[in-house]
């Protein structure tokens, strides 16, 4: 459960309107358990597979990435391996599909990493796939490496 910063305020004085049978550090005990309920969802794991699922699937689109994505939402390696070639390091390509399509998503936590197929749609069924790798711990989620399948 997640309380809202106001709701601890409320609880406290909640709690210090109920009649006290105990002695005083009875009633600190309670207090002391709600910061607790207040901790956020996040976790020290990173991102997770839905989370990477999602951001996938915006940041590569029906198209491509956007000219926004590619400068906020790409590591710089991958930058700098762009800059050094005439394909799109972030497709696989040097056109623009008709069409993509995101594979289930692994997380490997030990690894800090999380990745997922990208399939390629072209014209007369001709479809092409790579490897989109997401670091858990990215702050903002970016993609960190693309390794081409061929």
């Amino acid at each position: 459960m997640m309380l809202k910063p106001y709701s601890l305020g409320a609880l406290l004085l909640t709690l210090s309107a109920l009649p006290v049978t105990a002695p005083a550090p009875a009633v600190a005990a309670p207090a002391a358990a709600v910061p607790v309920a207040v901790v956020p969802a996040a976790t020290p794991e990173g991102h997770t597979a839905d989370q990477i699922g999602r951001f996938l699937a915006r940041f590569y689109g029906k198209h491509g990435p956007s000219a926004h994505d590619r400068r906020h939402h790409v590591s710089q390696v991958l930058v700098e391996r762009q800059t050094n070639t005439q394909s799109d390091v972030l497709l696989c390509a040097q056109n623009e599909p008709q069409d993509i399509g995101i594979g289930p998503v692994t997380v490997a936590q030990a690894a800090g990493v999380g990745w997922a197929t990208v399939t390629t749609h072209w014209g007369a069924d001709k479809t092409d796939t790579f490897t989109a790798y997401v670091r858990l711990d990215s702050k903002p989620i970016r993609i960190d490496d693309v390794i081409c399948a061929g």
